[in-house]
């Protein structure tokens, strides 16, 4: 099939795209008497021939539309040029020394660096770039032994959720302790090893089979991995998520059980007598309840139970009743996160979606709030529960991670590190409206120009948003996204129902059968930035990932007028079969499931990969994906590609751009990320017609 390109205005020449064909077989499945054909089934075999063949394919037409943007080379060397500035992650102490990730700018991945004393020179302790000639071996979660002797950290390859646990001593040295098949885990460490959550190794797909039977195991440093100890395993559930936490003052061990993304068990026993049962503390999954620690028998508890803005709780783990006591109540704020630092409970809260950052006493006594420079958010805190020293992070839209140093007994910020771009960039304006929804919900979202921009409704403009799994988009810098913004591009980012901004309500009212409420937010987030004269539907590009893939996925096919560009990335797709691949089985607790009559009926509603309908003319699409991502398979991608070039009847483009050696997100090296971005922005400035400014 041959069609031609178009850009949005005279002066961006046609381009010719022909589609590779992609054969349809006769595949069909029936869910409560309702025949449901999937023509592209076979897509769905990561390791065939057939789908590597389609995926060249497709890569090939995806990088021979690209290299005929006349910009391109120039929006790559910009990017190449504003991400070269030096950063530095929070420090963390760990008994006299300290750690921190460091990037001189265009390392593909930061280096870890440990120094004696805060201002000690730094040494070379973990560098990931050593590990594979592309960068594309990640170093993830850090956790330091309790006798601070050892440091255990999680290794991944090319971007899959699989992690490898490994172990150094405080000389850099590596143990022979390697811990394989382990997926979102934790280390925690007790006596003289620690406790993971793994699998058992794949005896089909690595990177698509249904991943069952999560086990908590106890390691024992010097032990082989098939020494571990069992410590947990549910035989008759094997769809749920088990992570044991040991306090770090060796008291206790908590089993925290979860069947989703929301709502866990929480259960302890006493260390110190490893052979007692575990002693639930709450059952069953309707709220969640997060450990933050320990001051003695007392635990304390972050929980929604009865507080959809949450509040932080106690419990006396040496009475027998097991009363539970607030700590800090609940208000019109959400409270994001409580950890100890010092003796004290800094508790994070979202205001509107931006960050507040207040220091109480034990018993829930506020002491301070720590000013904040702007609306922004705080994008980490570290500290230990015994050290008056804490750091935290500060970002916004056009702020990169600032870090300020507390002494927790004389809490009084201090700026400990600023980085700037090295580049000049202009001064922008960030805004924050609150916009009416389809059933006339008030919903925020945030606006960022450069000054002296006019809302004369010709601007380019990027809409941004997530709307699910309770989690919340706070401002937050990218170096990619201030090249739109240098070249006059309008960014906003809406804050739709199924995150986490406003609380557990404003969760549940975009999950399931309300899941429609988070489409109807992100439809109407664009019709304002229209009605208000930001921009118009020639001139409107829509990204996201992931959940917001879905998101993206769903809104061009219900409402394909309304945009110029979509940018659906790592997308869930198929939402009949997303339950089947990996951990998919996780979100049924946000999306419900096919398996269920009502809810299979809503998903087909709006699936995306189901609403595709010939004779339409949708907009100008480049999905992203990689071949590594174990999290949303790419199936979901190559089918809904597939299916929008059989049916788009216009000249906007249909393309897909898989990555290799990169899964979902994480870890991926910065050379990668920025020739996807730069692909992704001249697609963007292309068919927006925009003009590039050299």
């Amino acid at each position: 099939m041959t069609v031609l390109i178009m850009g949005s205005c005279t002066q961006n020449p046609q381009i010719k795209v022909a589609y590779p064909d992609a054969k349809k077989v006769d595949c069909k499945d029936v869910y409560f008497g309702k025949e449901v054909a999937d023509p592209y089934r076979w897509l769905e075999d990561d390791r065939s021939d057939e789908t590597a063949a389609w995926v060249n394919a497709e890569n090939e037409v995806t990088s021979g539309y690209l290299s005929q943007i006349p910009y391109r080379n120039a929006i790559k060397a910009s990017l190449t040029e504003i991400w070269n500035y030096p950063r530095q992650g929070l420090p963390r102490k760990v008994g006299d020394k300290y750690f921190v990730w460091k990037n001189d700018g265009l390392q593909n991945q930061s280096v870890l660096y440990i120094s004696d004393g805060l201002d000690g020179e730094p040494r070379e302790f973990i560098n990931p770039n050593t590990l594979s000639a592309e960068g594309t071996t990640a170093v993830g979660s850090l956790s330091p032994s309790n006798d601070n002797k050892y440091v255990g950290y999680t290794v991944s390859v090319g971007g899959s959720d699989w992690k490898e646990i490994r172990v150094k001593d405080m000389d850099g040295n590596d143990l022979p302790d390697v811990i394989k098949w382990v997926k979102f885990s934790g280390i925690s460490w007790a006596g003289d090893g620690f406790y993971y959550s793994g699998y058992d190794e794949p005896k089909g797909s690595a990177l698509s089979q249904k991943n069952e039977y999560n086990t908590v195991y106890y390691h024992k440093l010097g032990a082989r991995q098939a020494q571990d100890k069992l410590v947990y395993q549910d035989t008759k559930n094997p769809l749920r998520y088990n992570t044991a936490y040991a306090t770090k003052d060796g008291r206790f061990l908590l089993l925290v059980v979860s069947g989703g993304t929301s709502g866990n068990s929480l259960a302890v026993k006493k260390l110190k007598q490893p052979g007692g049962d575990f002693r639930t503390l709450v059952a069953g999954f309707d709220w969640d309840y997060t450990p933050i620690g320990n001051f003695d028998n007392e635990l304390y508890v972050l929980t929604n139970d009865g507080a959809p803005h949450y509040k932080l709780v106690k419990i006396d783990l040496a009475a027998k009743d097991l009363a539970w006591e607030t700590v800090i109540p609940e208000s019109e704020d959400v409270l994001q996160s409580v950890s100890m630092k010092g003796g004290k409970l800094v508790a994070e809260y979202l205001h509107n979606a931006h960050s507040e950052l207040y220091i109480f006493d034990k018993y829930g006594k506020i002491e301070t709030k720590l000013a904040l420079p702007e609306i922004g958010t705080v994008s980490g805190i570290s500290g230990d529960k015994d050290e008056n020293e804490m750091f935290y992070g500060f970002t916004s839209f056009t702020t990169l991670n600032d870090i300020y140093r507390v002494d927790i007994s004389n809490p009084q910020p201090e700026l400990y590190k600023s980085i700037s771009l090295k580049v000049k960039t202009g001064k922008y304006v960030t805004e924050q409206v609150f916009y009416e929804s389809k059933d006339g919900t008030k919903v925020p979202m945030f606006i960022v120009y450069k000054e002296g921009t006019r809302k004369n409704g010709k601007n380019p403009a990027l809409l941004y948003a997530y709307g699910g799994f309770n989690i919340s988009l706070t401002p937050g810098f990218s170096a990619s996204r201030m090249l739109f913004l240098e070249q006059g591009g309008i960014y906003a980012v809406a804050n739709l129902r199924g995150g986490g901004e406003y609380g557990e309500e404003w969760h549940k009212a975009g999950t399931k059968l309300q899941k429609q409420n988070v489409f109807d937010d992100f439809i109407a987030a664009a019709e304002y930035l229209i009605k208000e004269k930001y921009t118009s539907p020639e001139k409107l590009a829509i990204r996201g990932g992931s959940n917001g893939g879905l998101l993206v996925g769903a809104c061009m096919t219900q409402r394909p007028e309304l945009f110029k560009v979509a940018l659906p990335a790592v997308g869930v797709m198929d939402m009949l079969r997303f339950h089947k691949f990996t951990v998919g089985w996780g979100w049924v607790s946000d999306y419900g499931s096919s398996d269920n009559e009502d809810e299979f009926n809503y998903l087909l509603g709006y699936s995306p990969l189901h609403n595709i309908k010939p004779g339409v003319c949708y907009p100008a699409t480049l999905v992203t994906t990689a071949d590594h991502d174990d999290r949303v398979v790419p199936a979901h991608s190559f089918k809904f590609t597939a299916t929008m070039q059989e049916a788009q009847a216009c000249d906007n483009p249909i393309l897909i751009r898989v990555e290799t050696m990169a899964g979902h997100g994480a870890g991926k090296p910065i050379s990668k990320a920025i020739e996807e971005e730069a692909d992704v922005w001249s697609f963007v400035f292309y068919n927006l017609g925009m003009k590039y400014r050299y």
